[in-house]
C-alpha cells in the first residue's frame, strides 16, 4: 500500500491558517501538478461546519481561478479543516497564500448570495447544505489570524 503524505504529516505541529505545498508530481509526458494544503483551522482543535465549508468550496472554486492560473480542483478535506488545491505547474506557497487571502477578503466584503455559483438542485449534489453567513464568518476568522505561507511557523503574507 502506498504511503499517503497527508497521513504522515504531524497534525499536532502545524499552525493554521496556512498554505503548504503537499507534493509536486511530474507525469509521463512532463506535465507538472502541484497539490497544496489550504489549512483554515488547526487540526483536532476545530472544524468548519459542513454548510459553511460547502459554500466556501463553491466560492473558492470560482475566486481562486480568477487569481491563480491552471487550477484543476479545490476540494475540502474530510476532516473539515481546510482544502486541497491542485494546480498545473508549480506556483509557490506564497503566491497561493496571497491569492487565498484576496479571495477571502472578497468573500467577507463583497460576496452576496447571488454570486455563489452552483447552489440550486440542478447544479449541486447537496444544494440545501450551504451557508454564506458561515462562509463569511470562517473567512473573517482566517483573515484575523492571518494566512501564513508556512505550516510549522507563522510567516504571514
Amino acid at each position: 500500500m502506498a504511503e499517503v503524505e497527508s497521513f504522515t504529516l504531524d497534525h499536532t505541529k502545524v499552525k493554521a491558517p496556512y498554505v503548504r505545498e503537499i507534493a509536486t508530481e511530474t507525469g509521463p509526458k512532463g506535465d507538472v501538478l502541484t497539490n497544496f494544503d489550504l489549512r483554515f483551522v488547526t487540526p483536532n482543535e476545530n472544524a468548519i461546519p459542513t454548510a459553511g465549508l460547502h459554500t466556501l468550496e463553491h466560492l473558492l472554486a470560482d475566486l481562486l481561478r480568477d487569481r491563480v492560473e491552471g487550477i484543476i480542483d479545490c476540494s475540502p478535506f474530510g476532516c473539515r479543516t481546510g482544502f486541497h488545491l491542485i494546480v498545473w505547474g508549480n506556483p509557490s506557497s506564497t503566491e497561493i497564500a496571497r491569492a487565498l487571502k484576496e479571495a477571502l477578503e472578497k468573500i467577507v466584503h463583497e460576496i452576496k448570495w447571488e454570486a455563489v455559483q452552483g447552489t440550486d438542485i440542478v447544479s449541486c449534489g447537496n444544494y440545501k447544505d450551504h451557508s454564506l453567513f458561515a462562509a463569511k464568518e470562517w473567512a473573517k476568522l482566517v483573515l484575523e489570524e492571518g494566512v501564513s505561507d508556512q505550516a510549522f511557523e507563522r510567516h504571514l503574507v
